[in-house]
């Protein structure tokens, strides 16, 4: 299981590990620096030779005391190593002071107003201000990294923990610049390097072990699959019942995504609910999947008479003005004495209770999933929206994560806020990121439909009697390496048929 942790949660880590003398800050902070330079020169092996001149930028915290450290090791290395600091050194942090002590046996400690000329280097080491940023950068203090960016020959540009000005938790910047080519991290990964902007501030990412170790409570997980496999002796009802409603004539093919999705993910069966409008034009298109009609919530109450349907989806195409009805018959169908259907919420299915969300979670069970994108977001919960969106002030931020958690504790129910930093939370507070940033990038999913399939693939998982975590976490987790499998030219139709091609990769 990988973590990712806020900045509040590594600094117990690393106090914790202190106290208990398992090590020194000290050593900490030179595996830090070590960690760096190895990570560099991994990274790009053509700078292990020397001579090549670097410059380090560091801050007036840990973070900078990181950076003595690297500047050291590599002066050690043979280059030409420049070194500027922000603040004065006697107002250090103890380790780090210690650290600029012995930096300043070797070589100057640079004043700081004439960093911005000395640019021209091979590489720019980002030890600034790290993942304890929690006030706005003035541009002044970001002076370096900005010329930087506007020499002649950019150097490469190495950030410590997190490029400068970025809120290590909600990977928002508090300033007007903030990037590297390479982030180097320490024993994990935090927040802000997979959500918002974090991901395209960082270049690539790399997690540094420095030899701690313990979880942190409440740490949120980076997305994994669970085993998609089937019985072997399973027969199709053993594989679950999946409902699929669709839009009228003309707005079925939303539907008819989801549907596919959920078959290809092995729900046993999948039907489709058709009103009488768009009969013939499903009736058209479909083999494997079967068609029932639904023109209304007492229709639809009808069809779910059937108790062997155990996974419905509605939103898909369904039209915002049938929706409330359909929603209100889908969540009110269950037998009160027996356990409720899983039921995955999407597009018009969420818009239909803009005007009083409250309507609706109301009537949510715990086997509800909820998968709204930014705006539909922003129409159930405007409140937690109108906080993400505000501008970046201070540091810890109000993240994605926190908005997906108080979303789904407010809904009763697991919510999937998609993006590319996708964020899906329980009730409970269990969270995780499926992040299609990095080597997961999929930018071909930014495509019409991609996200009607993905409801079909999180339907299907629970038709097969996944827990609605459970099913989001790998339904999101196969959609994206779907489309990474398959890759340039991507459709919404491509992927469920590229689901079997990752399967079998996954040894299923």
């Amino acid at each position: 299981m990988t973590e990712v942790l806020t900045a509040g949660q590594m600094r117990a880590i690393e106090a914790a590990a202190i106290e208990s003398g398992a090590v020194s800050g000290r050593e900490l902070m030179e595996r830090a620096g070590r960690g760096v330079v190895a990570a560099l020169f991994e990274e790009w092996p053509e700078l292990a030779a020397a001579p090549h001149r670097a410059v380090v930028l560091c801050g007036p915290g840990n973070n900078g005391g990181d950076g003595f450290v690297v500047a050291r090791l590599l002066k050690d290395w043979g280059w030409e190593v420049a070194l500027f600091l922000v603040g004065d050194a006697e107002r250090l942090p103890p380790d780090a002071k210690a650290n600029c002590v012995r930096w300043a046996a070797m070589g100057p400690v640079g004043d700081w107003s004439g960093a911005g000329g000395a640019m021209q280097a091979d590489l720019v080491v980002d030890a600034l201000f790290g993942t304890g940023l929690t006030r706005p950068v003035s541009e002044d203090a970001t002076t370096p990294i900005r010329a930087c960016a506007g020499a002649r020959n950019r150097p490469r540009i190495v950030a410590v923990d997190i490029a400068s000005v970025m809120d290590a938790d909600s990977g928002r910047a508090l300033g007007p610049v903030g990037f590297a080519d390479l982030t180097v991290t320490f024993h994990r990964a935090k927040l802000g390097h997979y959500l918002a902007e974090g991901p395209g501030r960082s270049g690539r990412l790399r997690v540094c072990d420095i030899g701690l170790s313990g979880a942190a409570s409440g740490a949120v997980r980076i997305a994994h699959p669970s085993c998609a496999g089937k019985a072997v002796a399973g027969h199709k009802y053993a594989s679950g019942h999946a409902l699929v409603l669709s839009g009228g004539a003309g707005r079925s093919g939303a539907a008819r995504l989801a549907a596919r999705g959920a078959l290809r993910m092995g729900a046993g069966l999948v039907t489709l609910g058709v009103p009488g409008s768009a009969q013939m034009e499903v009736a058209s298109q479909i083999t494997a999947i079967m068609l029932a009609r639904v023109e209304d919530g007492a229709g639809l109450a009808r069809v779910l008479e059937d108790g062997r349907i155990n996974a419905l989806c509605l939103g898909p195409g369904l039209g915002v003005g049938r929706a409330r009805d359909l929603v209100a018959a889908a969540l009110g169908a269950d037998d009160p004495d027996g356990p409720a259907r899983a039921l995955v919420l999407d597009a018009d299915a969420l818009t239909a209770f803009e005007d009083d969300p409250q309507d609706l979670f109301k009537r949510l069970h715990d086997g509800c999933v909820l998968t709204p994108h930014g705006g539909e977001f922003a129409r159930l919960f405007p409140d937690l929206a109108e906080k993400l969106a505000a501008p970046a002030t201070e540091g810890p931020g109000f993240s994605k994560v926190d908005a997906t958690r108080e979303a789904a504790a407010r809904a009763g129910c697991v919510v999937l806020f998609k993006g590319a930093d996708t964020v899906i939370a329980g009730p409970d507070g269990a969270c995780v990121i499926n992040g299609a940033v990095y080597d997961r990038a999929a930018p071909w999913l930014a495509t019409a439909g991609s996200g009607d399939v993905l409801a079909g693939f999180i339907t299907g998982l629970l038709a097969r009697g996944f827990a609605p975590l459970e099913a989001a976490e790998t339904a999101a987790w196969l959609h994206v390496e779907c489309a990474r499998s398959f890759g340039p030219g991507l459709i919404a139709e491509d992927l469920s048929e590229e689901l079997p091609r990752v399967l079998r990769a996954l040894g299923v």
